[in-house]
């Protein structure tokens, strides 16, 4: 495609048949611009009101969107087919320096139509319209690109949302939990004074009855249980004794 580029482009030169007055500058115009003085032949252009070499002067200095201009306006007083396309032809030129493809395409085409067997017209009509669907593939990609890094940037925002949420439900849970310990704690320390806190004597009268007949409850059972325990005891004894019998003898 670089080698395209390079051997694209080819301007046609003056149009003789487009300036009826000012001869003189147009001749001395065109000679100017075949010696590359190119400024200088875009004054003589200018002074002899041809478009379409002006068009080309200010071309040659790289002034392209004023080329542009020149050339539309010499369109507009285009009289021949010939006329019609080297300025179509150049215009296609300039708009491709603008990387303009589809107007590019639109140009030539139109050139085409004026003169369908130029090659330099044909080659370069192709090559604009196979510039246009590269770029329009660039763009297509691009786009894909685009849309695939933005994918990509709220899927990390979900993840990153996500993880900021979980953070957050975490942060209350133990601030649920912090709050549950201090409040136990609380109550602990309540109970121990509570606890510590001397009782009225009425509380504590009652409290000694309760215990002294706890203690009397436990020393009844563990006394039957003493009891129940001998016995069990003088019961296996007895039981283990042989029964004498009498020895009664008749002599």
């Amino acid at each position: 495609m670089r080698v395209l580029l390079v051997v694209m482009v080819q301007l046609f030169f003056s149009l003789p048949l487009l300036a009826q007055s000012g001869q003189k500058d147009l001749v001395n115009g065109n000679k100017l611009y075949n010696t590359r003085k190119y400024a200088n032949a875009e004054q003589k252009y200018r002074q002899s009101q041809s478009a379409y070499n002006t068009g080309n002067a200010v071309y040659r200095q790289y002034q392209t969107d004023e080329s542009i201009v020149h050339y539309q306006q010499a369109l507009k007083s285009a009289t021949t087919k010939e006329e019609k396309h080297r300025i179509l032809h150049n215009l296609g030129n300039a708009l491709m320096k603008q990387k303009n493809y589809q107007q590019a395409v639109e140009a030539y085409k139109n050139a085409l139509r004026n003169n369908p067997y130029d090659d330099e017209t044909r080659y370069n009509y192709a090559l604009a319209k196979q510039m246009l669907k590269d770029n329009q593939q660039n763009n297509d990609n691009q786009q894909d690109q685009n849309q695939d890094n933005k994918d990509d940037k709220n899927q990390q925002d979900n993840q990153n949302q996500d993880q900021q949420d979980d953070q957050k439900n975490q942060d209350k849970k133990d601030q649920n939990q912090d709050k549950k310990d201090n409040k136990d704690n609380q109550q602990d320390k309540q109970d121990k004074k509570e606890d510590n806190q001397p009782k009225d004597p009425e509380q504590q009268k009652q409290d000694q009855q309760k215990q002294q007949m706890d203690n009397m409850l436990q020393a009844l059972d563990n006394h039957e249980k003493e009891v129940r325990k001998r016995v069990r005891e003088k019961d296996r004894k007895e039981e283990g004794q042989p029964v004498r019998v009498p020895n009664n003898k008749d002599w």
